[in-house]
């Protein structure tokens, strides 16, 4: 049986090397379509990079230029409002940002690497009604308390809304070291310039030291 397999493998080495060798003269007989090929793989080699860069550059202007109005968040679906809430990450300085809620998600809906060296665990809570809409009570809280550090290692863990909190929500994040963005402080983040942690003011440290400290 051992000798079988060996001649079977000969045999098929013995082919594969007529063909390599045939396929070798082919191209020595006619140069011109070997310098062909090589022409269109670098032309598209060339390509491909040029579109990656071109995209990058489109992605870094629109997320230093990227602005929200209140009306435009409360037109979001909630999937784009954590869409919203990444890029708005992305444009404070946080290229390692990710859009991850769904099914499963833990109770975080965006997280992201600061470029300090904190991980943000954000949980989102839309309300087509805006302020008007329910507001953001502990429950919500309780499962962002209990995900967003035990589970996600978050140093900073925030919830963000385009509505209102209740008060024993507000009372519960203090005491948890929780952030909370509310309407008024989303429209101050989204329309401006200000990275969201000179906003909240109150973040912990960064992990890694920075130029000048």
């Amino acid at each position: 049986m051992g000798w079988d397999r060996v001649g079977l493998f000969l045999l098929l080495f013995a082919v594969v090397w007529s063909l390599v060798a045939g396929a070798l003269r082919w191209l020595a007989a006619h140069p011109w379509v070997l310098i062909v090929l090589l022409l269109a793989v670098a032309t598209a080699g060339g390509a491909w990079v040029h579109r990656k860069q071109e995209a990058a550059r489109r992605n870094q202007a629109r997320d230093q230029g990227l602005r929200y109005a209140l009306p435009q968040i409360d037109a979001l679906h909630h999937r784009q409002f954590e869409e919203a809430v990444r890029d708005l990450m992305r444009r404070d300085g946080c290229p390692r940002t990710t859009r991850v809620g769904g099914a499963g998600d833990n109770g975080a809906d965006v997280k992201a690497t600061d470029p300090f060296g904190r991980l943000w665990v954000i949980q989102c809570k839309h309300r087509k009604a805006g302020l008007a809409g329910a507001a953001v009570g502990t429950p919500d809280l309780h499962v962002l308390n209990g995900t967003g550090r035990p589970v996600h290692h978050g140093d900073v863990v925030v919830l963000v809304t385009n509505g209102r909190f209740t008060s024993k929500a507000v009372a519960f994040a203090h005491s948890q070291r929780l952030h909370l963005v509310d309407r008024e402080l989303l429209a101050q983040w989204a329309a401006g310039s200000t990275p969201l942690w000179e906003l909240l003011g109150t973040v912990p440290s960064p992990r890694r030291r920075t130029f000048g400290s």
